[in-house]
């Protein structure tokens, strides 16, 4: 679907367990750019590298605005397993970008943050609605949208339904 908005009520389609990857960072000191610019375009290159890859187990991505001076990025994976091989392989784009981004930790003295989450959500543990959206999110990642109904009406009757 892309972009088109779904008018309605829908929940994501995804039965299955769900990995979500979120990762961020935050801008200490604008005018330190030696130490934020090398963090903020190297996630660029390796989501491309991932979206190239069928077999990587990235299902979806989107860039996210948080608080002042937050970017972020919401991963979808198919499997823990999948993310934390990427995470340590050693001829992808993620290991040679982590180590440089810690060289420049130690060096940038505060001036650039840096976080991420992982959660492991099993079947049926996941829950979800969009309204007048276009797919969005685990929407996005998971298969598509159905109309609400078909999992239950409230937050309560979708996570049973899983």
């Amino acid at each position: 679907m892309g972009n088109a908005v779904i008018p309605g009520r829908h929940t994501a389609a995804t039965e299955g367990d769900v990995t979500l990857f979120v990762i961020g960072m935050r801008i200490n000191d604008f005018r330190a750019v030696r130490s934020w610019w090398p963090v903020f375009s190297a996630m660029p290159k390796m989501l491309k590298e991932l979206s190239r890859d069928p077999d990587s187990g990235l299902l979806h991505h989107q860039l996210l605005f948080g608080p002042p001076r937050v970017i972020y990025v919401a991963q979808y994976w198919e499997s823990s397993e999948k993310l934390l091989a990427y995470a340590s392989a050693p001829d992808r784009l993620h290991r040679p970008a982590w180590a440089a981004f810690n060289r420049r930790l130690k060096a940038g003295k505060g001036k650039v943050g840096f976080w991420h989450e992982t959660y492991l959500v099993p079947a049926g543990r996941h829950e979800s609605v969009y309204i007048n959206m276009p797919e969005f999110g685990l929407g996005r990642a998971g298969g598509g949208v159905v109309p609400i109904g078909r999992r239950g009406e409230r937050a309560a009757d979708r996570l049973r339904a899983g």
